[in-house]
């Protein structure tokens, strides 16, 4: 009998461009060998220039389509990107509750353009409700102040190590802040947990903007955590293969630049030219 691969259950909104959502978590989890199992949490009409109109669905619809997949197979990680609504994360983390062997990651998006509620009342639900739950959370340092602070100034000068202290507080193991929106020469990424600073992480800033970076990341991590890797192994292991994609990013629209999630099957002179310089650790 041929083996299972590592099944992920991945809650997010459909992007019809490919470029975010639950099209780059199965692209990105089919590329780590992965089986992605998607629960969709909301509509999007979007494009690589932005997002013009979202529906989330309705929480029994979100729930029933978690709960019969949850019932019939055998989960290895699950991922929790784009929620949809306040009630639909009420309803994620209820299942998480109930499956708390399951290692969840986490990738809180607060700011995309559309009209999901991201104010207080959406930061405080993951706060209470779903960080509890969550082995690990990957906000980058814009989304890590915001979700620390309910203070806007506060916000703006809210040192990194602190802000991930107030999000371990919350409940989650882990804290991944990822350096992309820093004023620095290269992109630093921190792990923090209980104890600190856990490992660092230095990558060559890229140029141009990139849609669905951070669920490339995220979803990388649960695969690889699918697949058996410890924590800090699976993080690193994530950015790499998410550095990898960017760098080969293609630009198909008008507006933002798609990772490449599947980089490593591409061949010829093209992909011999884009091959980076290792990133240094």
């Amino acid at each position: 009998m041929i083996a299972t691969p590592p099944l992920v259950l991945v809650f997010g909104a459909n992007d019809p461009s490919g470029g975010a959502g639950l099209a780059a978590d199965i692209l990105t989890l089919a590329s780590l060998g992965c089986h992605p199992l998607p629960v969709v949490t909301a509509l999007t009409v979007q494009d690589t220039t932005g997002v013009q109109e979202f529906q989330p669905v309705e929480p029994d619809w979100l729930q029933d389509q978690a709960r019969y997949i949850l019932e019939d197979m055998q989960i290895d990680a699950i991922k929790v990107g784009m929620v949809g609504s306040i009630e639909n994360l009420a309803v994620i983390a209820e299942i998480a509750a109930d499956y708390p062997d399951i290692p969840l990651v986490f990738e809180p998006v607060l700011n995309s353009g559309h009209d999901e509620p991201s104010g207080e009342e959406l930061i405080n639900a993951m706060r209470e409700l779903l960080m509890p739950h969550t082995l690990i959370i990957t906000p980058n340092s814009i989304e890590a102040r915001r979700l620390a602070s309910d203070d806007p100034d506060e916000q703006e000068e809210l040192a990194l190590d602190a802000a991930a202290s107030r999000l371990l507080d919350c409940g989650c193991e882990y804290v991944l802040i990822t350096g992309t929106h820093e004023n620095t020469p290269k992109v630093n990424n921190t792990l923090f947990s209980r104890a600190g600073r856990t490992r660092s992480d230095s990558w060559d800033r890229l140029p141009g903007s990139y849609h669905g970076a951070g669920c490339t990341l995220a979803s990388a991590i649960a695969g690889a955590l699918a697949s058996g890797a410890e924590l800090p192994v699976a993080v690193r292991d994530a950015q790499e293969y998410t550095w990898q994609a960017l760098s080969r990013a293609f630009r198909p629209g008008m507006g933002q630049f798609i990772p490449d999630r599947l980089f490593w099957a591409r061949t010829g002179e093209e992909e011999e030219a884009a091959k980076p310089e290792t990133p240094a650790a």
